[in-house]
């Protein structure tokens, strides 16, 4: 009896253990499921916080660009303003270089004695009046008479003076004979050549006072020992021929070729009209009679240059 009551017990309890076994089995089963519904939650809530983080970083991400693409319009339109003042500034640069150099060749003009070029053989007339402003006294190294005083315009004189050097370093003997004459001294030459042979045969050769090229104080007249004072024979030497093939290097030109208008011709006689129309001329074969005077003005801004 006490073994069966025993074992009703023991089955008793033993279904009370299964039953709390079960319930505790379920409670787990609950549980599981609702730390997965919690995780799964979680999960979502982070996905939609990656979301949104993704969506924020994609905004700004495209704010970025738009600031970036600004910047650049920005930084382009800088420097095509940059552009456009710096080529503001060099036309400004270049107008005022025009005008200065404008301003510095009407100083030119006008410190440059205008007579200078002017055509005087029976063209243009020289008053009485009329001397260089300065006057530079040639040594007498090179001058055909030692005790007479030869004096030339002060600018030309540096350029008679490379001539003169170089054609003795050429081994040629040019010497000066004749360079500054005053409207007097021409006058009274002009008198001894008309007494000497007759007024048709001196007009032939020598210039009225105010017509001689003498008087502005850049012509001079060359000779060598061996002709002398005679100028005869100054063609064939070769002094003269070292002038035709280098005197317009220093600006010198011959002022009456062969078959000219208004002189014999004359190989001594040389004139200085600067560098620059000195080459034209010798380069394209002309004489400086036979130009325009207006052409010839042209080059009064750069006869000393």
């Amino acid at each position: 009896m006490t073994k069966k009551i025993f074992l009703g017990i023991k089955k008793h309890l033993f279904e009370i253990f299964s039953s709390i076994t079960n319930v505790i089995f379920l409670i787990a089963i609950i549980f599981i499921i609702f730390q997965q519904f919690s995780i799964d939650n979680k999960v979502r809530q982070i996905d939609e916080k990656l979301i949104n983080t993704e969506s924020q970083l994609k905004q700004r991400m495209s704010d970025v660009e738009l600031v970036l693409v600004s910047t650049q319009e920005k930084n382009t339109t800088l420097e095509e303003l940059l552009a456009e003042a710096r080529e503001q500034s060099e036309d400004l640069e270049k107008k005022f270089k025009r005008v200065n150099d404008n301003v510095d060749e009407l100083e030119k003009i006008t410190r440059t004695d205008p007579e200078l070029l002017q055509k005087y053989s029976k063209i243009f007339f020289l008053n009485e009046h009329y001397v260089p402003e300065d006057l530079e006294t040639i040594p007498s190294k090179y001058t055909y008479s030692s005790d007479r005083k030869y004096e030339i315009h002060s600018e030309v004189w540096p350029y008679l003076e490379d001539l003169l050097e170089d054609a003795e370093e050429d081994d040629m003997d040019l010497q000066i004979i004749s360079a500054f004459r005053s409207f007097g001294e021409q006058a009274q030459l002009k008198g001894v050549y008309t007494v000497t042979y007759g007024s048709g045969t001196a007009n032939q050769f020598s210039a009225d006072q105010g017509y001689s090229e003498h008087q502005l104080g850049t012509t001079v007249d060359f000779t060598n020992t061996a002709v002398g004072s005679t100028f005869s024979g100054f063609a064939q030497t070769e002094e003269y021929k070292w002038l035709q093939n280098n005197a317009h290097k220093y600006g010198f030109i011959m002022s009456y070729p062969q078959n000219n208008d208004y002189y014999q011709f004359e190989p001594w006689h040389w004139r200085f009209v600067g560098e620059n129309l000195a080459e034209d001329l010798h380069d394209d074969g002309e004489y400086f009679y036979d130009m325009n005077q207006r052409d010839i003005d042209k080059y009064v801004v750069n006869l000393f240059d």
